[in-house]
């Protein structure tokens, strides 16, 4: 992309303005990871007036990859129960897909990953069971590795979005973008 994805516009607002407007409806708080341009993506934010529901957190380390990002999320969510892993290429995703989403917690899982007609796709929501394998694991690691650990216990749930599929890497997805 020649554009910084969390600035993009998408109906009127950013990707991540457009994000956390519908995560502050589901969720209790909103952890917001940033490292590249991380002054503009918080200027940005603040323009929502929701400072009691949102946290802005910087990765020094985001240069060696997303993953340092979870970790980093991770490390400031420690006492929630579960957290919802997204990407800021999402932004489609309907606000009802969060209500959904959530109400699949339980206490027989820890990992559970939304799929469509049999594809699997993201957010992710990830029990606090898992917290420390994450924080704990190498920076090079990857959400891939994390789910074959035999600790991870998923729940894969079958949904009718299929925004889920939503990955903004070239100017002809974007376009796509509805």
């Amino acid at each position: 992309m020649k554009m910084f994805k969390p600035l993009m516009p998408y109906k009127g607002k950013s990707f991540i303005h457009n994000i956390v407007h519908k995560l502050h409806y589901a969720c209790d708080k909103i952890i917001i990871v940033t490292g590249y341009k991380a002054n503009e993506v918080e200027k940005n934010i603040n323009d929502l007036n929701l400072h009691s529901k949102i946290e802005i957190v910087f990765n020094p380390e985001y240069e060696e990859g997303m993953f340092t990002s979870l970790q980093k999320g991770i490390t400031e969510a420690k006492n929630c129960d579960w957290l919802l892993y997204h990407f800021v290429d999402q932004p489609g995703l309907p606000e009802n897909f969060y209500f959904d989403f959530i109400k699949q917690t339980n206490n027989n899982c820890n990992w559970i990953q939304p799929v469509h007609k049999e594809k699997k796709g993201h957010p992710i929501l990830i029990g606090n069971e898992l917290f420390e394998l994450i924080i704990n694991s190498s920076p090079d690691s990857n959400l891939k590795d994390i789910s074959e650990n035999p600790i991870v216990k998923k729940k894969y749930w079958e949904c009718d979005y299929k925004e889920i599929f939503q990955d903004i890497d070239t100017e002809e997805d974007y376009l796509r973008l509805d």
